[in-house]
Formats: C-alpha cells, sequence, structure tokens
C-alpha cells in the first residue's frame, strides 16, 4: 500500500497540530503570553519546513489533491508572514479580552485554510480550504462579543459569506458536471468540449462566490463594516490575508481551467474581469474621499486595490500573474503596516477617526514617519515597494519581456493609473492631519515592542522591496511558471 507523502503539507500540519494544542496548554497553565509564544513557535516551524523544502527542491504532490511547488511555497510563505504580524500585534490588543487559547488557535485554523488553498489541484480541496478560513474568520470578527460593532459586523460577515459559499459551491459543481472531473488539470483539459450554456452560468456563480471574498464591486458591501467592526488585529488579517486567499482560488480556477484550457468563452470571461476590475478600482477609491473613519478609509482603499489586482484575470498571461503576486506580497506589508500602526493608536486611545491623527507627528513621530511610508507606497509614490508592484502589475497588462506591446488593455491600464492618483489625495490627506494639522494632545504616545517590532518589519519590506526588488520579482516569476506550466 503506498501512503500520501505527508511532508508535502507539513507547514499545515504544523499550524493545525498547535491549534489543536493550545486550548489544553492553557488549560493547565492559565498563561496568556504561552499562548502567543507557542503561536510564534509554530509559525516560524512552519516557516521554516516551507523554506527547506524550497531549498531542497522538495516539490511533490500529496493524494493527488495537494501539490508543493513554487507556486504554493511562495504563497504559504506569505500567509506565513501575515499570521506573523498578526500574532504579534494581537499579543497586547487582545490580553484584556478573554478565550486566549480561542483566539490563536482560530488563528492558526484559518492560516491553515489559506496554505491549503494555496497549494490545492482540486476544486474541493479549495472549496474546503475556503470554508475553513471563512468560518473561522467569522468567530474571529465576533470575538469580542459584548461589543455592539463586532456583533453587528460579524452577523453581516456570516450572512454574505454563507451567500458567497452558496454561490462559490453550485459554480463548483456546475464546472465538475460539464468537465466530470473537480481536478483543476483535468478541467482545463476538457472544458474547451463544455456546453457554453452551463459554462456561462458556472462562471457567472463563480465570479460572484469569489468576488465576495475578494471585495469586488458589487459584491463589496460588507468590507467596510466588517474591517471597522472587527478589532484591528483582525482587520489586518483579513484584509491582507483571507483577500489574498480568495485571489489564490480565483488564479487557480480561471487561470488553470479556463486560460490555460483555451475555453471557448475565455475572452469573453476575461472581459468581464476586466470590466469589473475598473468598476472596483473607481468605486474604492472614489467612495474612499469621503470616509471619516481611517478603518473605513483603509477599507475602501483595499477594494481598489482589488480592482487592481484583478487586472491579473483580465490578461490572463504568465507575466501578469507574477506582477499580481508581487503586487500581492507589497501590498502585505504597507497595508499590514499601516492597520498595524491603527491598531497600535488604538491600544494608545487615539480613536480611529482622520481627525485624531491630527499632530501624530510631534506626539509619536516615528509612527507617523512609518505610517506616511505606507500610505505613499499604496499610492504608488517611488521609491517604495508599491510603485514598483504597480509598475510591473500595470505593464504587464501592455507588454511583457520577449513580447510585442498589445493595445487591448491599454484602457484598463489608463483608468487604474487615474485611479493611483485619485488615490494620493485622500491618503495625503491623512498625512497632511499627522504633519501640518495641529492637534488637542500633545503627549507623546509610547508604544509597546510588539508593535514597534511589526511597524519596523513592514516599514523594512516596503523600504527594500521598493529599492532592491529583483529577488522579489524572480521569485513570483518562478511562482507564476509553476502554475501556468
Amino acid at each position: 500500500m503506498v501512503y500520501p507523502d505527508f511532508s508535502m503539507i507539513a507547514p499545515q500540519i504544523i499550524l493545525i497540530a498547535m491549534a489543536l494544542i493550545l486550548p489544553g496548554v492553557y488549560f493547565l497553565l492559565k498563561d496568556e503570553k504561552v499562548l502567543a509564544g507557542l503561536s510564534m513557535v509554530a509559525i516560524l516551524a512552519a516557516i521554516g519546513s516551507t523554506a527547506y523544502m524550497m531549498y531542497e527542491q522538495m516539490y511533490g504532490d500529496f493524494a493527488g489533491i495537494f501539490r508543493f511547488d513554487q507556486f504554493s511555497a511562495l504563497l504559504i510563505l506569505l500567509f506565513l508572514a501575515v499570521v506573523f504580524l498578526v500574532v504579534l500585534t494581537s499579543l497586547k490588543h487582545v490580553e484584556r479580552d478573554k478565550h486566549h487559547a480561542e483566539y490563536y488557535s482560530l488563528l492558526l485554523g484559518a492560516t491553515a485554510g489559506m496554505m491549503f488553498v494555496a497549494s490545492a489541484t482540486d476544486l474541493i480541496a479549495i472549496f474546503i480550504g475556503v470554508e475553513l478560513t471563512s468560518i473561522t474568520s467569522y468567530a474571529l470578527v465576533a470575538f469580542r462579543k459584548n461589543d455592539p460593532r463586532a456583533a453587528e459586523a460579524s452577523v453581516k460577515y456570516l450572512i454574505i459569506g454563507g451567500l458567497s459559499t452558496a454561490l462559490s459551491l453550485y459554480g463548483f459543481s456546475l464546472l465538475y458536471g460539464v468537465t466530470g472531473s473537480t481536478n483543476l488539470v483535468d478541467i482545463g483539459a476538457a472544458i474547451s468540449a463544455a456546453p457554453s450554456g452551463m459554462l456561462l452560468v458556472s462562471v457567472a456563480a463563480m465570479m460572484a462566490g469569489l468576488g465576495f471574498k475578494i471585495s469586488a464591486v458589487p459584491f463589496h458591501m460588507w468590507a467596510p463594516d466588517v474591517y471597522e467592526g472587527a478589532s484591528t488585529p483582525i482587520t489586518t488579517f483579513l484584509a491582507v490575508g483571507s483577500k489574498k486567499m480568495g485571489f489564490v482560488a480565483l488564479f487557480k480556477v480561471f487561470l488553470v481551467c479556463f486560460v490555460l484550457g483555451q475555453a471557448v468563452m475565455v475572452s469573453e470571461i476575461q472581459m468581464a474581469f476586466a470590466v469589473l476590475a475598473a468598476i472596483t478600482m473607481t468605486v474604492g477609491n472614489v467612495v474612499a474621499i469621503s470616509q471619516t473613519n481611517i478603518k473605513r478609509m483603509l477599507a475602501y482603499s483595499s477594494i481598489s486595490q482589488a480592482g487592481y489586482l484583478m487586472i491579473v484575470l483580465a490578461v490572463g498571461t504568465e507575466y501578469a500573474l507574477a506582477a499580481g503576486i508581487f503586487h500581492m506580497i507589497t501590498h502585505v506589508f504597507m497595508k499590514g503596516g499601516a492597520f498595524i500602526v491603527v491598531a497600535a493608536l488604538c491600544y494608545a486611545a487615539l480613536g480611529e477617526h482622520i481627525n485624531d491623527y491630527k499632530g501624530l507627528a510631534k506626539r509619536a513621530p516615528l509612527v507617523a514617519f512609518a505610517m506616511m511610508l505606507f500610505l505613499f507606497s499604496l499610492a504608488g509614490i517611488p521609491p517604495l515597494a508599491g510603485f514598483v508592484s504597480k509598475f510591473v502589475l500595470f505593464s504587464s497588462a501592455i507588454s511583457e519581456p520577449g513580447a510585442a506591446a498589445s493595445m487591448q488593455w491599454v484602457w484598463l491600464v489608463l483608468i487604474a493609473v487615474i485611479n493611483s492618483a485619485i488615490s494620493l489625495y485622500y491618503y495625503a490627506r491623512v498625512v497632511k492631519y499627522m504633519y501640518i494639522e495641529e492637534g488637542e494632545s500633545k503627549e507623546p504616545i509610547s508604544l509597546p515592542w510588539t508593535y514597534a517590532l511589526a511597524i519596523g518589519i513592514c516599514v523594512l519590506a516596503v523600504v527594500v522591496i521598493g529599492i532592491y526588488p529583483e529577488p522579489v520579482i524572480s521569485a513570483c516569476e518562478a511562482a507564476a511558471a509553476a502554475l501556468m506550466s
């Protein structure tokens, strides 16, 4: 009897094992700091095992439903980086709360679900990974059950998430029905002969279902309320972790099955994604201008970033996928860093309204400087990471190395560039409040070392990737080649 090679899912096993152990550890020791420490140990062990497997090129399949390759390895490392930052910031943020063991177990379980999606080669495996992350995320949003905003956000998230699940599963079932397989490669091989009518319904259901996960317009209505109502570390996790999982699922389903499979309606699907991308980035940026709560402003900014990443699905080339992965990496640190600053200032009782940031440069100069870097990077100001990733992403729509320029998506790139210019307005407004406006208080703000370390990691990544992006771009190109081969 041939047993599956469990080493191919070793990072996921490490996180799930620790998630199951933590409640028992807390029952015995009653020490909250031990829980955060053990969570960090599990995350670092998963990072180490993934890096070792990459170094030794230990690529392969597990039971025919998961595959460890350059694509899954890079995305697994990205998700582990997200949860590392979230656990680091959670140490102080949840110290006044109860049920710490459950909190960290849910975080590790949600991350394991994202990692399963990254390595999945089967529709059922993708669905299970997405739902593992979704269900744990519902509980994390409602973690502070006595907070009315958290309760309201969790109910909205649960209801809309349930609809998203139903639509995704319906689309997957139709795709299975017309191709006779749940394996992505097999679907790609059979999809060219599938009936176009049923395929159209399947595509519409999957676009709507997974569109909720990435908060694409018009499926975005949950994001601002959930981001505002959840505790800020969980908002960070949803904005830079869960949303990336949704894009990974979309990349696997539409690029592998439809683009590589040369479906009869692939050009129409790509045009639909292009239109959705243009609408999403425009709505996100325009509505963000009027926001007075910084978490809601960053939520609409995150919606606009989803529009930028949907360019990958419109273009559908290997180079565009590499550019999209690169932008996902930079987005983790610039958007994640911005939310961590918000979490740190909330811990210091500053408040969540943009007006509360007046005079911040005098009260916490390093924090204000970090926030300025993150916001300018999100706007695409050189030489920060956001500028490089946006340049590579936008340029991938009209040209790629060794190929002639294409004019098909020039209009989409033009809309993206205009939207980047619009975003600079509301990002610069926050910087203006921090550096020019006078605040009511001038008392210095001091932050715990955990927040300072998390912010420092994000600042370092935003600056270093912006100045020297070649190694990261090369890793993204290898990952894209692994998925599209």
